[in-house]
């Protein structure tokens, strides 16, 4: 009967559950099935976000309209506490083949993987959000961004940006937004907001702004072609003022909807009585660690992990009942506090620099004699090593034709690959593959660094940027590093390029914690700086003008007075570090490096061209894999040989030579008639040789002789037997050789021979100029 009865209640509990979930659905679903939209006018173009037609299962969904362009996005958020210590917020941007019209190529006509463009995408939006979740809230978070169409003319993803806050404002979850987004361009001095794709082409400006509402910045992402400060600067202004336009349009929606936020079961945080204690028994010597310039960053963190162990173990003893969380993040609040004091209040850096200061920088270039390029970048406990590796123009990047249809990305023939082992930061960890971060942190050097990049460069280059030490600003590292290589390497860019860190430590108002009542911008900031600051503000650029430009914010917004503040602070950080750059190599190397790659021209007439090539490519892919290099056919004629080092062009001589050395075929005069030598009996004719080294050609039964014949031996024919055929020249199509037999059944025709000079296959020909990398 226990048993029963137990089985009974099990039953019961499970159609609960069963029935509050399908309440809690229901209640969702009845309060987003009003649809409702609203119009922006930005500039020239209409952006409408609408709400309650589509995944009304979500907690949150809308949709975003630019021309024929739409996105949806969907936010839901468990109501039940997540086990991570941080807030657990996943994005997730998929292009969908579909949305422009196309099926995907894969072999399975479906979309696999996750492109480049699409982690680029959904961390824009990430940065964009994550900000103004309120703290503690350790909920899991999920935003699905969804393409329903494309037109090719208007880009997605400030789309996803717009309906993502929408979609958030309009949800129960708690989230300090809504804001709004735009990207700016400059075209012929113009500022032009959400230009088109064809606009983009002519713009030297691709900047996307996200606004919080009074006038605050929440993330910058740009890149641009030398741009000044200024132009920058009014940029970022006209920007975040058409963001206001979008966030009045969202709260209106808000307010239509009469939004209701959700009350979380928990807000994770440090209990005061703890954070009093801590305060208490350790401030003193959380200070000390950090007022002692002798430390550096790994000392540092063993000083301070030192002193939390001890701190944990008393919590543990005072308050038994403590989760482990309260006891970590107890010891965080006031370390935190103390260190942010310690600038606020005193000026005064962990490492001894005043705010403005950079730390010590190093350079050195060609490091490793077998690289093409090779540089390596110092700056304090940062160290990058950057090598270029030059390739033929065939091996760039090529985009797929659903990321061209969807975000408009084509090939590239410049890149930079970022990697960050976990042995710069004393750790251990998975090898293999690449994350989020490191595929940002790349994409941002690259950008840094295309600008000055020529653009009719007869190379694909490659800049791999490997951090061997971190302590702050690798990305901005690499940019430099990646410079260095450049020039080394004897790229001719048009300038250096340098790239800093600018940090924040501000203070907040008691009565309005989303006004900044005081702050501190510091230059080229350490680890700790960023990880317990509110800023994390990148830019880097020639002496000229700004190339990128990306800000994390970890507030809920900056005031437009600091942004322009930091942008000037790092102008000036930048030349300062590019007059060191310059101490080490001014400009690119003259010349090219002695094991610098070669290009060189083949001319292969179209005769030759099958014997060249051989059956089905065989010789062209033998001459790849045994010498290393890259052949593209130019013209009908020309072949190009790219080759990576000097002796790999001396192989591929020699193997072109060897292949071609029986092809030094005599001048066969038109009418003339040869004897020829039977090398095979087929089905359809005889294979001939006019002369040894030559090529077996096929003499077909239709030119044996004047009878219908099915086979050649009917004519008595055999291997090795001699015949008398006239030569009729090459066909003009295919450049095969044209033979007959049949004509000279006639007793009218005479016998004549004649035998001209040799002609053959020739590298380097005067007609293509050889090429190298002498600029």
């Amino acid at each position: 009967m226990a048993i029963s009865a137990m089985k009974y209640l099990l039953g019961v509990g499970r159609s609960f559950f069963r029935l509050h979930v399908r309440l809690c659905h229901r209640s969702v679903y009845s309060s987003h099935t009003n649809p409702r939209r609203v119009a922006v006018q930005l500039g020239e173009t209409k952006l409408e976000i609408s709400s309650g037609k589509f995944a009304r299962f979500a907690d949150g969904s809308a949709v975003a309209q630019l021309g024929d362009t739409s996105v949806m996005v969907t936010a839901v958020s468990k109501t039940k506490p997540s086990l991570s210590q941080f807030m657990p917020l996943v994005v997730d941007y998929k292009q969908k083949a579909a949305a422009a019209g196309r099926i995907p190529t894969s072999y399975l006509r479906r979309e696999l993987g996750t492109t480049d463009n699409e982690i680029l995408t959904s961390r824009l939006i990430d940065r964009s959000i994550r900000p103004l979740f309120p703290p503690g809230y350790f909920y899991d978070t999920q935003i699905l961004c969804n393409l329903l169409a494309v037109d090719g003319v208007n880009d997605p993803d400030v789309l996803a940006i717009n309906a993502a806050s929408a979609a958030l404002a309009l949800s129960d979850i708690p989230w300090g937004g809504p804001i709004g987004a735009v990207r700016v361009g400059i075209i012929d001095g113009e500022t032009v907001i959400n230009p088109t794709r064809s606009e983009m082409v002519s713009s030297t400006l691709n900047l996307i702004v996200a606004g919080a509402p009074s006038n605050q910045v929440v993330m910058i992402e740009a890149s641009a072609e030398n741009v000044l400060q200024q132009d920058l600067c009014h940029a970022v202004k006209v920007g975040v003022k058409h963001t206001q336009q979008i966030i009045l349009a969202i709260q209106r929606l808000a307010q239509e909807q009469k939004v209701t936020k959700r009350a979380p079961v928990k807000m994770f945080s440090a209990p005061a009585d703890m954070v009093e204690h801590v305060q208490k028994a350790a401030a003193d010597r959380i200070y000390a660690v950090f007022a002692d310039y002798t430390h550096d960053k790994i000392s540092r963190d063993d000083a301070i992990n030192k002193i939390r162990l001890e701190m944990e173990e008393e919590l543990k003893e005072k308050f038994p009942q403590a989760e482990p969380f309260e006891l970590i993040e107890s010891f965080n609040v006031v370390s935190r506090e103390i260190f942010r004091n310690l600038v606020l209040n005193e000026y005064r850096r962990c490492d001894g620099r005043e705010l403005t200061a950079l730390r010590n920088i190093s350079c050195e270039v060609d490091l490793f004699k077998p690289l093409h390029g090779s540089a390596l970048f110092q700056r304090g406990q940062t160290q990058v090593l950057c090598s270029i590796t030059f390739d033929s123009l065939e091996s760039s990047v090529k985009a797929d034709i659903i990321t061209t249809a969807l975000s408009g990305i084509k090939d590239k023939n410049f890149m930079l690959h970022y990697e960050f082992p976990p042995y710069a930061t004393n750790e251990i960890g998975k090898m293999g593959g690449i994350n989020r971060r490191e595929l940002g942190h790349g994409a941002l050097a690259e950008k840094a660094l295309r600008p000055v990049i020529p653009k009719d460069f007869p190379f694909t280059i490659r800049v791999t940027a490997e951090v061997l030490e971190s302590n702050g600003s690798s990305s901005m590292a690499s940019a430099c590093g990646g410079s260095l290589a450049l020039m080394d390497a004897g790229v001719p860019i048009s300038s250096a390029v340098a790239g800093v860190a600018i940090g924040l430590i501000s203070k907040t108002n008691s009565e309005k914690p989303t006004e900044i009542e005081d702050y501190r911008l510091l230059t080229d900031i350490l680890g700790i700086e960023d990880y317990l600051g509110d800023m994390d503000f990148k830019m880097a650029g020639t002496n000229k003008g700004i190339t990128a430009l990306q800000a994390d914010v970890k507030i809920p917004g900056l005031p437009l007075k600091v942004v322009m503040e930091a942008i000037q602070q790092a102008t000036v950080a930048k030349r300062e570090i590019l007059n060191i750059m310059n101490k080490c190599i001014v400009k690119p190397r003259q010349g090219k490096k002695e094991n610098g790659p070669v290009t060189e021209n083949v001319q292969v007439p179209v005769s030759r061209r099958a014997r060249f090539v051989g059956p089905g490519g065989y010789n062209l892919r033998r001459l790849q894999a045994q010498t290393g290099v890259t052949i593209s056919q130019v013209d009908e004629e020309t072949f190009s040989v790219f080759a990576p080092t000097p002796g790999a062009m001396n192989e591929a001589q020699e193997f072109i030579s060897e292949i071609c050395k029986d092809d030094q075929e005599q001048q066969l005069e038109f009418g003339a008639v040869y004897t020829a030598t039977i090398t095979e009996i087929r089905d359809i004719g005889v294979m001939v040789k006019l002369y040894p080294n030559m090529s077996a050609v096929l003499l077909h039964n239709s030119q044996l002789d004047h009878k219908r014949i099915k086979h050649p031996s009917v004519l008595g024919l055999e291997v090795g037997q001699e015949i008398q055929v006239k030569y009729f020249g090459r066909d003009p199509t295919d450049g095969r050789m044209r033979l007959s037999r049949k004509v000279l059944q006639s007793p009218i025709t005479t016998l004549v021979k004649t035998l001209g000079e040799k002609h053959s296959i020739s590298m380097g020909s005067s007609n293509s100029p050889t090429s190298s990398t002498e600029s």
